[in-house]
């Protein structure tokens, strides 16, 4: 199978990840919607560093229902779920869990980032996934 190039960073190839259609609980679309107008900062602040491609030029989706859940950020071209965890993440850890075990079921990769890192470090957290991206995808 003939590997298809998504994108270079610092120089280095990434390709893309051929993901199968992903379910989707319609039922979850008006809590999507009521979602994606809420601010959380952190999610803001992450958006405005990868909304219309601005980060290598990678195809961000804010707010992607995939089965039951709503993920807060996902990468079809690579299959990558991004997660911020904030306070509401909070003594859930078990709900956590059982969801990324279903969302790796898809073959799909989590990605967890920390709340505050992206309000108080927000150059690393970038550096740092573009070092994840390279490590999984080159």
């Amino acid at each position: 199978m003939e590997r298809k190039t998504l994108t270079h960073i610092n120089g280095i190839e990434i390709f893309r990840r051929k993901i199968e259609l992903l379910p989707k609980n319609k039922d979850l679309l008006s809590r999507f919607r009521s979602l994606r107008k809420g601010y959380v900062l952190s999610e803001v602040i992450f958006w405005k560093q990868v909304r219309n491609k601005e980060f290598h030029q990678i195809d961000f989706d804010r707010q992607k229902i995939i089965g039951n859940y709503i993920v807060d950020f996902y990468i079809k071209s690579l299959g990558v779920v991004l997660e911020i965890d904030g306070s509401s993440h909070n003594d859930k850890e078990e709900y956590d869990e059982k969801r990324q075990l279903f969302l790796e079921s898809l073959d799909l990769v989590v990605y967890r980032i920390s709340d505050n890192r992206i309000k108080n470090d927000l150059g690393n957290v970038m550096k740092e996934l573009e070092d994840f991206i390279i490590e999984k995808f080159s």
